[in-house]
């Protein structure tokens, strides 16, 4: 008898299963394909039938990058988003001083938007952002928890020109949803729902350069304001913020260069990226050989550098108890163009072709970073990103097939 193959749809959204064969009255087979949505489900088994079980799901990847103010996570954001494609931007027709960007994968959420207290309300209890206190934990982790899970949310707003919150705006579920701010990792339900995560760990001297530089070019305060506001903060940021790095799968350490002796100027710049061993769907980067412990120095003929040169390193460690594999760059490029060579030395490094890394840092050569391990890195993990939401998308659309008899 002729088998014909039937596909009932209900509905386009999340996640799909192949229900077991059924007899129709026509007395051929029919196979259901239903539609729901919810976040995953599964096929049942029946007993004495052959089943073909399909399980597949639209859940959103959610990465998590936490920071300081001031710290690059937004130039961070920029180049992840490029990675993907489409340049990000605020809700169309929405608040204009939304904080959210929205490009054609991914939508990155700033966490200052479940602050509970608004700027005044914080002056008056005599807290800052950075404590717990200031947050609302419980709506930050149902809202991206229902985002993970394909569901829409109506998302708070911090005004951070009126220091106010907004009403709220509509965000759909997207591909790749990027938290970023604070505290991602803070509260440990929200660290759970992390596919992925990121800390920028800057030290204090490189962090009070970029202080200045930011505030006082960009915004106007003084230097004093400037000093006495990092002052402020330290105890909470030492307290809240800082201790969340354990829990990072990849950190961007950025510190002062150890090429130039009793360097007070802060331009040139050591930068670390530490990347956790056995982290599902990330293999760490290496330079030269696997687990070798690697001391190079590449100026040459091949890559120009001025003074003070560039160096690299990289090698196995310990951080915080985890085995981590660590790369490292002192000093900075002269001409991005030939950044090729110093690729072409790396390994496991996600790329789509050859040169792609050199080709995304010459895309934004303007970025703050471009021409040191600030940018390589970021870089760097934007494309490891990329490579793990593929993994996580193809294991969610493997096809297992269960095969049982009476």
């Amino acid at each position: 008898m002729a088998v014909s193959t039937v596909y009932t749809t209900h509905s386009l959204n999340s996640s799909c299963s192949i229900s077991s064969p059924t007899r129709t009255q026509l007395g051929s087979h029919q196979r259901q394909v239903v539609f729901y949505r919810s976040s995953s489900c599964r096929g049942r088994s029946s007993r004495g039938r052959s089943v073909s079980v399909i399980t597949c799901s639209t859940d959103t990847v959610v990465i998590g990058l936490a920071a300081d103010s001031g710290c690059g996570k937004s130039t961070f954001m920029r180049r992840l988003t490029s990675v993907f494609g489409g340049a990000a931007e605020p809700p169309k027709g929405g608040n204009p001083d939304s904080n959210t960007l929205i490009s054609d994968m991914t939508t990155v959420i700033c966490l200052d938007d479940y602050h509970s207290l608004d700027r005044y309300g914080r002056k008056e209890k005599g807290v800052t952002a950075l404590d717990p206190r200031a947050n609302n934990f419980d709506l930050m982790y149902e809202q991206v928890k229902a985002l993970k899970e394909g569901k829409a949310v109506d998302k708070p707003i911090y005004n951070h020109v009126t220091g106010l919150l907004d009403p709220p705006e509509l965000i759909q579920p997207p591909k790749i949803l990027v938290i970023e701010g604070l505290h991602p990792m803070f509260d440990a339900r929200v660290r759970e729902l992390l596919d992925f995560s990121i800390y920028l760990d800057i030290s204090n001297e490189v962090k009070f350069a970029w202080k200045i530089q930011r505030d006082m070019a960009e915004r106007g305060h003084s230097l004093e304001s400037i000093k006495a506001s990092i002052e402020a903060r330290k105890p909470d940021f030492d307290a809240f913020i800082d201790p969340q790095k354990q829990y990072a799968d990849a950190v961007i350490e950025v510190l002062p260069t150890q090429l130039i002796p009793d360097d007070n100027e802060g331009k040139v710049l050591r930068v670390k990226l530490v990347m956790k061993e056995g982290v599902k769907h990330f293999s760490p980067v290496y330079l030269f050989d696997e687990g070798s412990t690697i001391s190079w120095i590449p100026c040459g003929r091949k890559l120009t550098c001025s003074y003070p040169g560039i160096k690299f390193a990289y090698g196995p460690d310990s951080y915080f108890s985890h085995e981590v594999s660590v790369l490292e760059m002192d000093g900075q490029f002269d001409r991005l163009d030939e950044l090729i060579y110093v690729e072409s030395h790396l390994s496991n490094l996600s790329t789509k072709f050859y040169g792609e890394v050199t080709q995304q840092m010459l895309k934004h050569a303007d970025f703050p970073g471009s021409n040191n391990g600030t940018g390589l890195f970021q870089t760097i993990v934007g494309l490891k990103i990329r490579d793990l939401y593929e993994q996580i998308v193809a294991s969610k659309a493997a096809v297992p097939v269960e095969a049982t008899k009476a």
